[in-house]
């Protein structure tokens, strides 16, 4: 960082920052790519691009751009979400086309979007059927409707696997992905999509206040873990299905969800050990998870969780009872 070329990227002047933009493009073998400060901007740039007031995107029923964005895609686009009960957050071609609305009947919004997010969260870092996405995709031809990926997460997925990013470029209008998480940028998500699409982006970026100026500093971080922290990932997956295989053996866990990345999502027996008790346990010892609410518990493996870390967290599950 401290030795990135900077320059203002609102002017689009930030040598390293452009550096980024291309080098995140030329991966998917799109024409264009901007920087963002958060996943949520991106994908909510994204909505706004795809889609006029009143209309409707289709997503599924746990996808982040509805869950997890503050209402955004009303707030920011005027738009509302026609959700689909897939499968841990994964709808199949024949349910998206059920949800498209009669274009020529104007008593219900004119679908115009459909949003996808690889891996997804709420389904425990599950992977798409890359055969989905594309049937899926031919439904969006077929209805002249947008294609958005929300690919917080889609590094994981493509090391999980063993896609390539080229194979996404070519299927989406739009594809959002974040440099931090298991990357392990501390600021930075990446839109692209076309020179059209990316240059009307620029406009909205700077609506919702996401223009940076030197903001080379954080984009060589991107640089940086798209060149060495990419493959890696496959350690997170690796010590993920470790907890998971663990947990299945303790008797105060009632299930654990499949584990195909570095999500695993359980749930307590709590006839046996409250989740009170073991959230308070577990902080005794320093170690902080997440509740998804209905009983369901989310831990997350990324690159800041050490095999050091790793080995101590497996020791206090194994002893918590």
């Amino acid at each position: 960082m401290l030795e990135a070329e900077v320059g203002d990227d609102v002017f689009k002047n930030d040598p390293t920052v452009n550096a980024l933009e291309q080098k995140v493009a030329n991966m998917f073998g799109m024409e264009a790519a901007l920087f963002f400060p958060s996943g949520s901007m991106t994908n909510q740039t994204a909505i706004k691009l795809h889609t006029n007031p009143g209309e409707q995107l289709i997503c599924d029923k746990y996808a982040h751009v509805y869950n997890y964005e503050g209402g955004g895609a009303s707030f920011n686009s005027g738009v509302s979400c026609k959700l689909v009960d897939g499968h841990r957050g994964m709808m199949t071609a024949e349910q998206v086309e059920a949800a498209i609305n009669p274009p020529d009947f104007y008593h219900s919004p004119l679908t115009s979007l459909v949003c996808i997010e690889n891996t997804t969260n709420k389904g425990g870092g599950a992977c798409w059927d890359f055969e989905e996405l594309k049937r899926i995709q031919k439904v969006c031809e077929e209805h002249n409707l947008a294609y958005h990926l929300d690919g917080a997460r889609l590094w994981n997925a493509l090391v999980a696997k063993g896609e390539s990013a080229k194979q996404y470029g070519e299927l989406f209008d739009s594809i959002s992905v974040c440099l931090s998480k298991g990357l392990g940028c501390p600021v930075g998500s990446v839109l692209i999509g076309s020179e059209k699409l990316i240059y009307d982006a620029i406009r909205v970026r700077k609506i919702l206040g996401g223009g940076m100026r030197q903001a080379g500093y954080l984009a060589a971080c991107g640089i940086h873990a798209l060149d060495n922290h990419v493959r890696r990932l496959e350690e997170d997956h690796g010590r993920a299905r470790e907890i998971g295989a663990i947990l299945k053996e303790l008797d105060f866990i009632k299930n654990v969800e499949p584990i195909e990345t570095n999500i695993i999502i359980f749930e307590l027996d709590q006839s046996v050990l409250s989740e009170e008790i073991f959230l308070k346990k577990l902080s005794e010892n320093k170690i902080s998870i997440i509740g998804m609410g209905q009983g369901k518990l989310r831990m997350v493996t990324h690159l800041d969780y050490t095999d050091e870390k790793h080995a101590h967290f497996l020791e206090v599950l194994a002893h918590l009872n």
